[in-house]
C-alpha cells in the first residue's frame, strides 16, 4: 500500500512532516502526469555556473518554473533565449526543499516544429529502410574535378561564401551556377529541376561534381531539403552531389542521400577542391626542395671550380718557368766552361813550371803546347757556342709551342655552339653555329656545308 493510501486510510488524523508532505505531493504529481510536451514562451532565463539552465515557461494565463540540467542542455541543437516560443518535453514535479511546483525539462524544440520533426524522422526511417542512404551506393568524388556546378539561390549569402572559397583555393576551376529557390513551397520542385538540368548538361558544361548549398535557418526554412522527391532526384543524379545546408548541427534528408555531406556551404567548396589544395601544397614543398638542391649543387660546383683553378697553371706561367730553367742551365754551362778553362790553364801553368824547372829548351814542344792551347781555347769556344745554340733551339721550340704564336701564323681555334673544339668536319652539320678564335679577335660563323678529309692523294 502506498504512502497516500495509508494516509487516506488513517482518516487524515495522522500527523506528517512538511518534508513528508512534499515527498507525497511529488510522487503523486510524477505518477499522475507523465512526460508531456508543453508549449509556452521563455522568460527569466538564467544559466548557472554549473551549466544548468533555469527559466520560466509562460502563456497568457499562467506560468511555471522549469529546470534544464546541464547533461540535457548540452544536447540542444540551439541556444534557448528570452522571449523565444518553444515546446518542452518535461516531467511535472515538486522541488521538495521549497515546495515549488516545476517542470524538469528533458529537451526543447522551437514552437511549431514538432509535427515537422516527426515527419522528418518518419521519412528518414522509411528511406533508410528502402536503402536510399546506403554508403555502398554513394559515388566517389573526382579527385581533380574539371568543373563545379553550384545549385542555390542567386541572392543567397551561401553562394558568395562558396564562390569566395573557390576563388581562394582553386581559382582556375570553371564554375557553373544553376539557380533555384531554396525556401518556400516551390523550392523542392525548383531544386529537383536544377539537379536534373545539371545532370543533363554535365558533359556540355564540363562539370563532374555538384554543390547543393544553402545558408543556416530554422527547421521550417530548411524544410524544402527534406522533400522525398528531391531526395530521389539526388540519388539518380549522374553527377556526384555534395550538400552544404545550414550549419554544422543541421541535418536534412538531402544530407543523408547525398554522396557527401559538408557542415557548411564553405566546407562543401573546400571538400570539392581538397585535392587541388593538397597538390598545390605538395608542389610548393617540392619546389622548395628543388631550389635547395639546386643551390647546394651550385655551391658544390663553385667549390670544385675554385679548387681546380688553384691547380691549373696558365701557359704564360709555364713558359716563364721554362725560361727560368733555361737560364739556370745557361748559367751552369758557363760556370762549367769557365771552371774547365781555369783547370786547363792551371794545368798549363803547372806544366810550364815543371818545364821551366827542368829548363827544357825544346821549341818544338813550346810550339806544340801553344797549338794545344789554341785547340783547347777553340774547343771551349765551340762548346760554349753549341750550348748557346741548344739553349736558343729550346727557346725557339717553346716559342713554337706557344698557342698565341700558332694563332699568329694564321691558324684559328674553331669551337662549336657548346664550346667544344672542332677537329673534324664530320663533327658538325650544316646550319650549326661556330666560333673561330684568331690571333687578334674572334669570328662567328655558320656551317653551310661540310667536306670530309680526302682518303687518298687523288681525292
Amino acid at each position: 500500500m502506498s504512502f497516500a493510501n495509508e494516509f487516506s486510510s488513517a482518516g487524515g488524523q495522522q500527523t506528517i512532516s512538511v518534508a513528508e508532505l512534499n515527498t507525497l505531493a511529488r510522487e503523486a504529481l510524477e505518477s499522475a502526469i507523465p512526460l508531456h510536451w508543453v508549449a509556452g514562451e521563455i522568460s527569466n532565463l538564467t544559466r548557472a555556473a554549473s551549466g544548468h539552465i533555469y527559466f520560466t515557461l509562460k502563456d497568457a494565463q499562467a506560468q511555471v518554473r522549469c529546470t534544464l540540467w546541464r547533461s540535457k542542455a548540452q544536447l540542444l541543437p540551439f541556444q534557448p533565449t528570452h522571449g523565444q516560443k518553444v515546446e518542452v518535453r518535461a516531467l511535472a514535479t515538486l522541488y521538495e526543499a521549497r515546495g515549488d511546483f516545476q517542470l524538469n525539462v528533458e529537451t526543447i524544440r522551437r514552437a511549431g516544429v514538432g509535427s515537422l520533426y516527426e515527419a522528418f524522422l518518419a521519412l528518414r526511417e522509411r528511406l533508410e529502410r528502402e536503402g536510399l542512404f546506403k554508403a555502398s551506393d554513394k559515388r566517389p568524388l573526382p579527385s581533380f574535378p574539371r568543373g563545379v556546378g553550384i545549385i542555390t539561390s542567386l541572392q543567397a549569402a551561401a553562394l558568395r561564401d562558396v564562390l569566395s572559397a573557390m576563388r581562394r583555393r582553386a581559382p582556375h576551376l570553371p564554375i557553373v551556377i544553376y539557380p533555384s529557390t531554396v525556401q518556400g513551397s516551390e523550392a523542392p520542385h525548383a531544386l529537383a529541376g536544377a539537379i536534373e538540368t545539371a545532370g543533363a548538361r554535365a558533359s556540355r558544361d564540363g562539370i563532374d561534381v555538384l554543390l547543393l548549398v544553402r545558408g543556416g535557418g530554422n527547421l521550417e526554412d530548411l524544410w524544402p531539403f527534406n522533400d522525398e522527391a528531391l531526395a530521389r532526384v539526388i540519388r539518380r543524379s549522374p553527377v556526384p552531389v555534395i550538400t552544404g545546408i545550414g550549419h554544422e548541427t543541421d541535418f536534412t534528408i538531402a544530407d543523408f542521400v547525398a554522396d557527401l555531406r559538408a557542415a557548411t556551404p564553405t566546407a562543401a567548396a573546400e571538400l570539392a577542391t581538397a585535392a587541388y589544395v593538397a597538390i598545390s601544397q605538395r608542389l610548393a614543398e617540392q619546389t622548395r626542395r628543388l631550389l635547395r638542391a639546386a643551390a647546394r649543387t651550385l655551391e658544390n660546383a663553385a667549390q670544385r671550380l675554385d679548387r681546380a683553378a688553384v691547380r691549373v697553371i696558365h701557359p704564360r706561367e709555364r713558359l716563364a718557368r721554362a725560361r727560368e730553367r733555361l737560364e739556370g742551365v745557361d748559367a751552369r754551362l758557363k760556370r762549367a766552361a769557365t771552371a774547365r778553362l781555369r783547370a786547363h790553364s792551371h794545368c798549363l801553368d803547372n806544366l810550364s813550371a815543371r818545364l821551366s824547372g827542368k829548363r827544357p829548351d825544346f821549341r818544338a814542344q813550346k810550339d806544340h803546347l801553344r797549338h794545344i792551347e789554341d785547340r783547347l781555347s777553340s774547343a771551349a769556344n765551340r762548346l760554349i757556342r753549341r750550348q748557346h745554340e741548344r739553349v736558343d733551339g729550346l727557346a725557339a721550340n717553346l716559342a713554337h709551342l706557344n698557342p698565341e704564336s700558332v694563332l699568329a701564323r694564321g691558324y684559328g681555334i674553331v669551337r662549336d655552339q657548346n664550346g667544344r673544339i672542332v677537329r673534324e668536319a664530320t663533327s658538325v652539320g650544316p646550319g650549326e653555329a661556330l666560333s673561330i678564335r684568331l690571333s687578334h679577335g674572334r669570328l662567328d660563323a655558320v656551317v653551310s656545308a661540310t667536306h670530309p678529309a680526302a682518303t687518298s692523294p687523288d681525292e
